[in-house]
């Protein structure tokens, strides 16, 4: 700390001496004519002309008569290359009160050194932004993550690799609503506070509205005022927007993170299947020019069709135990062989989902469809006609992870109001993360909704596999963290 404040203080010295001389050190408009990717993409065309780039110095290098700088800008770095002789004398002080970190613009001619670096010969330096904190040593890099995800701005200086994370993340986005936007979905927005936290099992964030003087939730789903909209006739809509729930922090879960959830009217979740592999190999296409991947040291095929299996169906496979006949108590007895603690009279759809979680899901390292789920664990999903303890419900699972969740849609509005009332039940017994009663929902499901089909997409998630990135923090520019103490 002593060796960096001693470093700030010699940049407020430069600062001073800057202003003394008339150099605005926080310049104005800079004109650029090209960035460092394309002289570098186009050097036998260029070779000769002038350019105008800008940037930040992340390297100096002096020898006397001659300097040298790298520039970076968001397409990457190019050396500038200064002669005393061909800038003259005050252009060249100039270069004395820089430091790595400043933001400069640069004009002259492009050309290659003896040593065959493409390189611009610099006949005019201009200051646009003083650097008054150093950046971390060049051989250290920021290794810190904590430190990496409290100064995003600093590790998208230093860390090129990270500014690539982002840059592929805009493609994924970018490539969602152009598929979307080319099957006829209509994107809309719809309310972040709502006065029903409801649309997914999860713990809310609560706030509330002065003017009103009423409590309001953040949203933890898009899917209730989604499906309004199927109501309203709006037959293919999605909304690609922030969620935020109030639980833990970990790898895989942010509390503010982002969530895609599309619905199709006269679709069921055998149509929303098919649209998700066509478009998650649309979407690594686009983003990365390929349908296979590497995450964490394994390769992922995203290309159509992915395998499908029961939810019972992919727990004999990996346990041995036929969970479809058992009742909950011999269930219970099964799940605790496992090795699960299961809790006295818990019922049969959530013993079997506590057995998946723990015994399946790490083993879902190629994407798959897990369907058919029981029907107490998926309040707003259809009930399959030949088995009505089970939905019409699937889970998309890449990398040992949910990365989709979708439904053949409820709109059976007196069969919706009855599991509200469970969910309500389970909310009074204790259970936060239950549904609440939810009755404007049920009154737009009494003025008819078509069948339809739907689904929610991890875009963080995706992100994460899409740019073998293996905490959720490494994809969201600004983490949820604790204030660190000065």
């Amino acid at each position: 700390m002593e060796i960096e404040n001693e470093l700030i203080a010699a940049r407020l010295e430069k600062l001073k001496e800057l202003q003394q001389q008339g150099i605005d050190p926080y310049g104005e408009r800079f004109q650029r004519t090209h960035v460092t990717k394309d002289i570098k993409n186009n050097f036998s065309e260029l070779e000769g002309t002038s350019a105008a780039i800008a940037g930040r110095i992340l390297a100096i290098r002096g020898h006397g008569k001659v300097s040298f700088f790298d520039l970076q800008d968001r397409e990457g770095r190019l050396q500038l290359y200064i002669r005393r002789d061909k800038v003259g004398e005050e252009q060249y002080q100039l270069f004395d009160k820089l430091d790595i970190g400043d933001i400069i613009g640069a004009r002259g001619k492009i050309f290659r050194t003896r040593r065959g670096e493409i390189s611009l010969e610099v006949e005019q330096l201009t200051l646009l932004a003083k650097g008054l904190r150093p950046l971390p040593e060049k051989w250290h890099g920021l290794k810190d993550t904590d430190l990496r995800y409290r100064q995003r701005y600093l590790d998208l200086i230093v860390n090129p690799g990270v500014r690539q994370v982002f840059i592929t993340r805009a493609r994924v986005i970018k490539a969602i609503r152009t598929f979307l936007d080319n099957r006829g979905f209509l994107e809309v927005e719809t309310p972040t506070m709502h006065t029903i936290a409801g649309g997914a099992a999860a713990r809310p964030f609560i706030t509330h509205h002065n003017a009103l003087n009423m409590e309001l939730y953040l949203r933890i789903a898009l899917e209730l005022h989604l499906k309004r909209l199927l109501v309203g006739g709006l037959e293919k809509v999605y909304e690609m927007g922030r969620i935020f729930r109030n639980e833990g922090i970990s790898t895989k879960h942010n509390p503010e993170f982002t969530m895609l959830e599309l619905y199709q009217a006269y679709a069921d979740y055998e149509v929303m299947m098919e649209l998700l592999e066509d478009m998650l190999a649309y979407v690594a296409n686009e983003a990365l020019g390929t349908t296979v991947v590497t995450y964490q040291g394994t390769e992922l095929d995203f290309t159509p069709p992915w395998p499908r299996l029961t939810m019972v169906e992919a727990i004999e496979k990996y346990t041995g135990v036929n969970f479809a006949s058992l009742p909950a108590t011999e269930a219970r007895q099964e799940a605790i062989k496992l090795g699960l603690e299961i809790e006295p009279g818990l019922e049969w759809g959530k013993i079997v989902n506590e057995v998946f979680e723990a015994t399946v899901e790490p083993e879902l390292i190629q994407p798959t469809f897990i369907i058919d789920y029981p029907v107490t664990i998926s309040p707003l999903a259809k009930r399959k006609k030949d088995n009505p303890e089970l939905t019409y419900r699937f889970e998309a699972f890449v990398a040992g992870r949910e990365l989709a969740n979708a439904f053949s849609e409820l709109n059976d509005p007196l069969d919706q109001r009855r599991r509200f009332e469970l969910q309500a039940a389970e909310r009074a017994a204790g259970d936060e993360e239950a549904h609440m009663m939810d009755e404007d929902f049920l009154r737009a499901l009494e003025y008819g909704m078509p069948p339809a089909g739907g689904m929610g997409i991890g875009i963080d998630r995706l992100v994460m596999v899409l740019t073998d990135s293996p905490s959720i923090r490494d994809v969201i520019l600004f983490p949820t963290m604790r204030p660190r103490e000065e």
